[in-house]
């Protein structure tokens, strides 16, 4: 493999020691020959020593301040726009509660060199993660999964063939220069858990291509939790309104711009559609309460 810089992208906010594992795996790469890796961390406000534990144990980390209102996709954003002044190969999109295997990133990079020249042009590399107790698909390559619903995806979990994909979650996403000089950085529209969906949806209207290497390249337990807004009866309309609207799920007005951009000339449908269903639900489980009996 011929000589190749990576940078690396990633941001953190008051979780210390799941920073430092990340790290500590991303240093324990088993990289190919030529291969070498220069690290951005935004460290967006960290109150709990994040900072001072990550600049003492991995010096090498380039890392930036924020103020704490970056979230993922303005965190990332940073760490991208401050790499991009010195014109990498490659850059690599790194969660900072994934745990990488020590091949991670040579899988990734062969899984895009394996590529024909063809199949290259605007192309990604990604990596699936597994529950690293359960063993089951947590985040990777997406695939549409509803014949009626353009922005319904499901985790593709690796079968040992490089898989084409929808889009993806950033976890573990390896972009080529050339991917980053025609699409740029992540969109300023989002703030946390969409940025990633639509960068992959955008280079897909590039006529790009999202690929999901053939193994597991690390673990990340899943960590929404959003299914309790649909299926706990005890929460009241509120809370359920306080969660959904929320920077990390589906706040109206970013939500309003994904569904401009991507299903179509439905949209509106597709935008009102999760807080028509959260006002219905918490309607449901009242009357529940009231006769016993749930709707169908």
């Amino acid at each position: 493999m011929k000589s190749s810089k990576i940078a690396v992208l990633t941001t953190c906010h008051n979780r210390r020691q799941t920073t430092l594992a990340c790290l500590a795996g991303l240093f324990k790469q088993e990289l190919p020959d030529g291969v070498s890796l220069g690290t951005y961390l935004v460290d967006d406000g960290s109150t709990d020593g994040t900072y001072e534990g990550v600049s003492q144990t991995y010096p090498e980390v380039k890392i930036i301040s924020g103020d704490g209102s970056l979230y993922w996709n303005g965190g990332m954003r940073v760490a991208f726009e401050e790499a991009v002044k010195y014109d990498y190969d490659y850059y690599l999109w790194l969660n900072d509660d994934t745990t990488l295997h020590p091949e991670a990133i040579g899988q990734l990079l062969n899984t895009y060199t394996g590529l024909t020249e063809a199949e290259k042009e605007l192309a990604i590399a990604l990596g699936a993660t597994c529950d690293p107790e359960t063993g089951a698909a947590t985040y990777g390559g997406l695939v549409r999964n509803s014949w009626w619903h353009p922005l319904k995806f499901r985790v593709v979990p690796p079968d040992g063939e490089v898989k084409r994909c929808d889009t993806m979650s950033g976890n573990c996403v390896l972009i080529p220069r050339g991917v980053t000089q025609t699409l740029g950085n992540l969109d300023s529209a989002f703030i946390h858990s969409k940025g990633d969906w639509n960068y992959g949806l955008r280079l897909r209207k590039k006529g790009g291509a999202v690929w999901l290497a053939p193994q597991y390249i690390g673990t990340c337990q899943e960590h929404s939790g959003h299914d309790k807004c649909w299926s706990d009866p005890n929460m009241t309309l509120s809370e359920r309104i306080k969660m959904i609207l929320s920077p990390k799920w589906l706040p109206i007005g970013e939500w309003r711009v994904f569904c401009q951009r991507h299903p179509g000339v439905l949209w509106p449908f597709y935008w009102l559609s999760p807080y028509l269903k959260l006002l219905w639900k918490s309607l449901d489980f009242k009357l529940v309460g009231i006769t016993g009996f749930a709707s169908k």
